[in-house]
Parts: structure tokens; C-alpha cells; sequence
């Protein structure tokens, strides 16, 4: 385990992959970034902290898998690439376990082949549009009838309103009892034939014919399609049209794990490139914005209390030496204000602890879990649950707590060697840059003639 250097720089906030990138991937130079998982994307990400690393268990609390996925389902709202990335990555394994004369009931999905039918479906698209009258684009909202009159004039200003509402996300959307975690267990059979029912719809929609029932793993990739990829699913991917259409072009004639190439590294780009980078930024923050902005504060006033001493000190008959004591307080201030700038208190630090998430603050088992990190993530076990959260009772019990509890939270031990000595190369650096600036400051005072007042 290497030391952080001085220099080191933590991860910028990192946005989704443009498509150039992820078209990249299927290169000689993005295959090598996808098996290290270091890319341009992941500059001051420490070795033992990288992608692999964490998805092999090898990292300990607050970086773990289960981190991760918490970290994805309250921050950035995309749990869904996590859950699919391993269910993927497990469904490859068992296919390969899977006996030779059943394999060969799902023959493999070729690249070619998924040109083909992208290039079949753009072109349908294509037709479809252009065989679309401008009347049917209006059809079913405020414009439709000035278009059918031929007029070129603008409904009032209270129509616009129908289009400042944004689409909403599988998260928003009221789901049926078949994917609240509640009903997860029950009537198994119900569930394998409400998930052909919702498959084969998807099937309809995308206009292919329903899949070759007797392939290994049909009934499991149902559930997935039934999850992940049809439209207004609980799990529902970030795909596009084509994307969507081309794969379950691809699922309907087999149930190798080809069938996903395209959708899969595409996903885990999205994981590698921007979700881990913003995870382990966000994992270097040891406060909670409460205390953060405390330390912002704190740090701020000791500046203020540390420059009035420097200029009382210099209007004062004292000796120009005593001006050099409000180093210590500029040091100080400096140090704290520039350690909050990146979201960490020093005093959390100094005992190398972290606050305990709010999600993790009413959770019966946390202790143990945070001691041995093995519990499973959460809302990843089951294909039937959806990762809406809204209604979880720690958002309530959360929100109720007063500012100054949520200041002083609870602590616990910063277990992974790895980030914490990102840590301390971060509060170093702090030290110093509050040293250098006090440095010149006290130059100035100094320099400056006594005024004698009193």
C-alpha cells in the first residue's frame, strides 16, 4: 500500500460518459480501462479504492459494496445500474455452468446480428416518422386544434403548464403489488406468470415475436425484462429507444448473456467512469452538511478573531514579536476552512472518524455491519423490489432532528486504510496552505510600523 502523495488531488465531479466514450469501450484501449477501471475519469483514485477492488469485497466500511449501493440509492438516484452490473456479472457465471446441450438451446448473440437489428430498427424508425402527418404530431394536446384549423397562433399562457412538468422516473411512478417488497415472497407462481405477462408486452411493443420458451434461464430473464427493461418497470434502465428495442430483439431469440453486450458496457461505463469517481469523492467527506457548514463558520471566525488580535497587537505599543501569535490562530482558521472546502471536519479527522449516514442512523443492525461490512446490499436481493425510498422512516425521524444534534452526530471508525490516509494527505495539505497564507501575513504585520494608540 502506497503513501498519498502531497500532490494528490481527489476526484473531480465526474458526468455521465458522453456516447463517444462508450462507443470507445469496445477498443483495444477502453477494453484496458474497463479491466483496470483507471481512465481520465478516475485521477486520484488510489489503487486499493478502485472499482475492481470494491466490487471484489477487498475494501472495508465506508467503501464497500453496500456503500456503493447506498451511495447510488440516496444520492445519485441510479441504483439500478449497480443491481443490474451484478446481476449480470452472476447470470454470466451460471450461464457458463450450465450443461452443453442446454447452452446450445441459446446460441450466442453476435455482434453482427445486433447490427443488423439496430440498423433495422433506425430504419423503421425513420420510415415511421416520415410517414406521420403533421396533424398526428399535435394530436392529444392544447395544439391540436389551432393546427387542425390551420392556425399559427399560440394557446394562452396556461397551456404551457402541461409542459413544465418533467417525465417521471420509476421512482415516482405508483407500482402494483408485485414489486413492493412486502408481497416479494408470496404466490411465487402469480409472480413468474405476472412476469411473462409484462415480458411478453415488452416484447409486443418493441414489435418482436414472443421468445423460444425452452432456453436456459427463460423465466429469469422474464423477471429482468419485466424489471430492467420495459417501459414503466420498478428498476427501469436509462435506455434509449434503439437500445431498448435492440435488446429485446436480441432477448427474444436467446438467453445468452451476448443478448446484453451492448446494454452491459454500457452500464458499466456509467459505473466506472462517473458513479465510482463521485462515490469515492463523496466517500472522502467524513461530516454531514450540518457540521461541515459548522466547520465553515468555526474556521471563518477564528480568521476574523486571529487578523483583529494581529491589528490590535500593531496599533499597540507592544513589541512587533507579540504580532506573530495570531499565526497561530490563521493557521488554525485556514486550516479548518480549507478541509470544509472539501468536506471534512479536522476534528472528525483527528480521530479518524466519520458521521454515520442518515440512512444508516435507525437501522437496528448498523453496528454489526459497519463492524464486518459483509451484509448484502440493500434493495438488490430481489428483482421485485423497486428503489424508491421515500416512504423509509428514517426520512421522517431524520428531518426532525435539530440542527445541533446534527452537528454533533454520532461517529464511528473510519475502517478502510486506503482513505484514510487520503484523508490525512488532504488535512496535510490544509496544514500547510494555512501555514504559507499565515506566513505571509504575519510578514505584513510585522513589517508594519507600531502605531502606539495604547
Amino acid at each position: 500500500m502506497g503513501l498519498v502523495p502531497l500532490t494528490y488531488r481527489r476526484p473531480s465531479h465526474a458526468r455521465a460518459p458522453s456516447n463517444s466514450s462508450q462507443s470507445s469501450l469496445g477498443g483495444e484501449k477502453g477494453d484496458v480501462s474497463l479491466r483496470s477501471g483507471r481512465s481520465c475519469s478516475s485521477a486520484g483514485i488510489p489503487p486499493a479504492l478502485s472499482f475492481d477492488k470494491i466490487m471484489e469485497g477487498g475494501t472495508c466500511p465506508p467503501c464497500t459494496i453496500r456503500d456503493f449501493m447506498n451511495y447510488l440509492m440516496y444520492i445519485e438516484h441510479s441504483a439500478e445500474n449497480l443491481q443490474f452490473f451484478l446481476w449480470h456479472r452472476d447470470y454470466v457465471t451460471r450461464f457458463e455452468q450450465v450443461p452443453e446441450c442446454e447452452r446450445l438451446l441459446a446460441p450466442e448473440w453476435t455482434q453482427a446480428q445486433e447490427d443488423e437489428a439496430a440498423a433495422r430498427i433506425q430504419k423503421e424508425a425513420a420510415e415511421k416518422m416520415r410517414r406521420v402527418q403533421p396533424v398526428e404530431i399535435f394530436r392529444g394536446t392544447d395544439f391540436e386544434k389551432p393546427a387542425l384549423q390551420g392556425s399559427v397562433s399560440v394557446a394562452n399562457d396556461d397551456s404551457f403548464s402541461h409542459f413544465s412538468t418533467p417525465p417521471m422516473t420509476p421512482r415516482d411512478r405508483d407500482h402494483d403489488s408485485l414489486y413492493t417488497g412486502s408481497n416479494a415472497g408470496s404466490n411465487m407462481s402469480g409472480l413468474s406468470t405476472s412476469y411473462q405477462s409484462l415480458a411478453g408486452d415488452a416484447y409486443v411493443a418493441a414489435g418482436v415475436e414472443k421468445p423460444f420458451t425452452i432456453q436456459p434461464f427463460r423465466a429469469e430473464i422474464d423477471r429482468v425484462v419485466a424489471t430492467y427493461i420495459a417501459h414503466r418497470s420498478p428498476r427501469q434502465l436509462n435506455l434509449s429507444s434503439k437500445e431498448q428495442k435492440t435488446l429485446l430483439h436480441a432477448l427474444s431469440n436467446t438467453t445468452h448473456p451476448s443478448a446484453f453486450r451492448s446494454v452491459a458496457a454500457s452500464i458499466e461505463s456509467n459505473l466506472r467512469l462517473q458513479a465510482h469517481p463521485n462515490f469515492i469523492r463523496w466517500s472522502i467527506c467524513n461530516a454531514n452538511p450540518a457540521r461541515v457548514t459548522f466547520a465553515w463558520c468555526l474556521g471563518i471566525a477564528i480568521l476574523l478573531s486571529a487578523t483583529v488580535a494581529a491589528v490590535l497587537l500593531t496599533l499597540s505599543r507592544a513589541p512587533r514579536g507579540y504580532r506573530a501569535l495570531a499565526a497561530i490562530g490563521w493557521v488554525a482558521g485556514f486550516a479548518t476552512v480549507m478541509a470544509a472546502r472539501k468536506g471534512m471536519c479536522v476534528v472528525l479527522h483527528g480521530l479518524h472518524h466519520r458521521h454515520v449516514r442518515p440512512w444508516e442512523f435507525f437501522e437496528p443492525d448498523f453496528d454489526s455491519d459497519a463492524e464486518t461490512g459483509q451484509k448484502g446490499e440493500k434493495s438488490s436481493e430481489t428483482l421485485e423490489t423497486s428503489n424508491s425510498y421515500e416512504e423509509e422512516p428514517w426520512i421522517v425521524k431524520y428531518d426532525k432532528r435539530n440542527i445541533i444534534r446534527k452537528v454533533f452526530d454520532r461517529q464511528v471508525w473510519v475502517q478502510e486504510p486506503a482513505l484514510r490516509r487520503v484523508q490525512d494527505t488532504i488535512f496535510l495539505q490544509s496544514v500547510l496552505a494555512g501555514v504559507l497564507f499565515s506566513g505571509v501575513l504575519v510578514g505584513l504585520f510585522v513589517g508594519v510600523p507600531g502605531g502606539g494608540f495604547f
